[in-house]
């Protein structure tokens, strides 16, 4: 008789990581069955390093600032030494994925550690490169480039953490956090977030455009993607309506978060993915 084939162990990590990401980023989830099987599971898995990392750093976990240094540490050449720092161990024996990138990220991380301020346009640019442009990099670099796309990557990954800060004014005010630049901010009523006290919408207005700005860029790169392109194009499309809907919204005044509904997502999904070519 024929012995029977082996089953291969149950990659527990990688089940984690997909049950994150349909729970916590139901947006991102419905783009990632976009991706080619060659890739989706690695892109599961760095989300499941920064998100982790991202929440122990916002929920003011004890272990944050070890968990973030390790992984820096790993970035700058150290054998890994934590959960993440092997995780992103083995997804770089698959791929090369951007250091530099990575250090940049966990300083990021610092910042929000030590809750240093956002005073000024630069500031907030800074910020959102290190927190989010640095993901975009990583994930393309998974699913690798044709040509140079390093400024792209960025841009995309800095558009979504905009639209995410504006999304979130009310909830992330009410644990005061704010990460809108104060530097030039109006009005004499500081009790809520920019835009929804009363300094106007002048400022969520600019941040939309700057927002805006960021996607027509970053999209730009699109092309150069190896694999994915239908994926990238669809998550770029729903967030950016994320904006669309904040607008609809009054800037930020009406009560609750901005949502896209998922029928609304599904077309946007439908439309860009044709246009993505693969």
């Amino acid at each position: 008789m024929r012995a029977p084939a082996r089953r291969s162990p149950p990659d527990v990590t990688l089940r984690r990581a997909r049950a994150t990401t349909r729970r916590v980023a139901r947006t991102f989830s419905l783009a990632c069955r976009l991706l080619p099987a060659t890739v989706r599971d690695d892109v599961y898995r760095l989300y499941l390093v920064f998100r982790t990392l991202d929440d122990a750093v916002d929920e003011g976990e004890p272990d944050a600032a070890a968990r973030v240094a390790a992984v820096e540490r790993w970035a700058r050449g150290a054998a890994p030494d934590s959960p993440e720092a092997e995780l992103l161990a083995g997804i770089a024996a698959r791929h090369p994925l951007p250091r530099a990138a990575l250090v940049d990220f966990c300083r990021g991380m610092r910042d929000d550690l030590e809750r240093r301020p956002i005073l000024t346009e630069a500031d907030f640019d800074a910020y959102c490169y290190r927190v989010a442009g640095t993901v975009g990099l990583t994930v393309a670099a998974v699913l690798g480039t044709t040509a140079p796309a390093e400024r792209e990557a960025a841009a995309l990954g800095m558009a979504m953490q905009r639209t995410n800060i504006l999304r979130d004014l009310r909830e992330d005010d009410a644990h005061g956090r704010r990460y809108l630049p104060t530097a030039g901010s109006s009005g004499s009523d500081t009790s809520g977030p920019p835009g929804v006290r009363g300094d106007g919408d002048g400022l969520v207005r600019a941040q939309i455009a700057r927002a805006d700005a960021h996607y027509e860029e970053g999209m730009a790169g699109i092309p150069k993607l190896r694999v994915g392109r239908r994926a990238v194009r669809a998550a770029a499309a729903m967030y950016r309506e994320i904006l669309r809907e904040i607008e609809r919204r009054d800037y930020g005044r009406s009560p609750g978060r901005a949502v896209v509904p998922r029928r609304r997502k599904l077309t946007l999904v439908a439309r860009h993915a044709l246009l993505a070519g693969a």
